[in-house]
């Protein structure tokens, strides 16, 4: 058993795409027609981190409910871990893409850490290994 799929609600495809694949290095696994339950047509959108692990459907909101959900999956707080193994690397990447980060990078007793918002304005951790065992 294995979680495979977490919905990211997102105002457009495009954008979300460019920002996962880009700015995060994520892959695109999946992009083909689909349809809503009630027959109108969306698309299936997911992206994995390379090499496989859970991955983010990244769903178009459909309608005012949703809409209201699109960075607010949460309420607020951080809901979303993206762990790497080398940390300065991955921020130096996401600076350079212009991802939006919360405070400076940290340590904490389970590695380093920093904030960022996600294209959608959800809150993420970055989370890195500690600094000793670099």
């Amino acid at each position: 058993m294995r979680l495979d799929l977490v919905t990211i609600v997102v105002e457009e495809y495009g954008p979300a795409i460019g920002f996962f694949t880009e700015a995060l290095g994520f892959e695109l696994a999946e992009d083909v027609p689909a349809t809503t339950n009630d027959g109108a047509p969306k698309r299936w959108v997911v992206v994995r981190p390379p090499g496989g692990g859970t991955g983010l459907l990244l769903a178009k909101a459909d309608g005012e409910r949703q809409r209201e959900a699109v960075g607010d999956q949460v309420k607020g707080r951080v809901g979303f871990f993206l762990k790497v193994d080398d940390f300065a690397a991955a921020v130096r990447r996401m600076e350079a893409s212009g991802v939006e980060f919360v405070g400076v990078p940290r340590s904490e007793p389970y590695g380093q850490v920093v904030v960022f918002v996600d294209i959608a304005g959800n809150k993420w951790d970055l989370l890195g290994p500690p600094v000793e065992d670099q």
